[in-house]
């Protein structure tokens, strides 16, 4: 293999993998989040909610989880007024499964209320849902007009995920 191929291997190499990197680091996978209601205690009369949303971030993508018997309970989403009187006059959704999964779409406080009376007993929660954060900035600078000597930086919250990666890409292509 000449000199000139090899070099010419090297830069098409380096190329590709200052793309893979910016790719992977732009493209930072994002992970929604589910928060079971009450953790543990679940979604039941007795349970301090306020204390549990407190301990939670909610973002646009999460979902939020209601965990009860069925047949003691159920989920409706109302709005203030019904949250505040425990009334289903203005519920916009209703789930009775036990084990309900509700995508939280929506920058915006969500109220949901159990629908069986124990709304009155304090099952109920309201959650405020903020849009997510903007991802991290990746910044490519050369030195000079040489390719060879690109420098990428990447943030370091997701520099072991972005390493990992590489890694497995290059040694699925043979290259290591």
């Amino acid at each position: 293999m000449s000199t000139k191929s090899s070099s010419s291997n090297s830069t098409d190499l380096i190329l590709f993998l200052v793309f893979i990197i910016s790719g992977l680091a732009v493209l930072t996978p994002i992970v929604a989040t589910d928060h079971i209601v009450g953790t543990k205690h679940g979604w039941n009369p007795g349970q301090n909610y306020t204390l549990w949303v407190n301990n939670h971030t909610f973002y646009v993508g999460d979902l939020i989880s209601f965990r009860y018997q069925k047949n003691q309970c159920n989920v409706f989403e109302v709005n203030q007024t019904g949250y505040d009187n425990c009334t289903l006059d203005s519920a916009v959704g209703n789930w009775s499964s036990g084990k309900d999964f509700i995508p939280l779409n929506q920058a915006k406080r969500y109220y949901f209320i159990c629908g069986n009376g124990k709304c009155y007993n304090g099952t109920k929660v309201s959650v405020l849902v903020h849009l997510l954060p903007s991802p991290p900035k990746v910044v490519v600078s050369a030195h000079n007009s040489s390719l060879d000597a690109a420098v990428l930086v990447v943030p370091q919250q997701g520099f072991r995920a972005l390493a990992v990666s590489l890694a497995m890409l290059c040694f699925g292509l043979g290259w290591a």
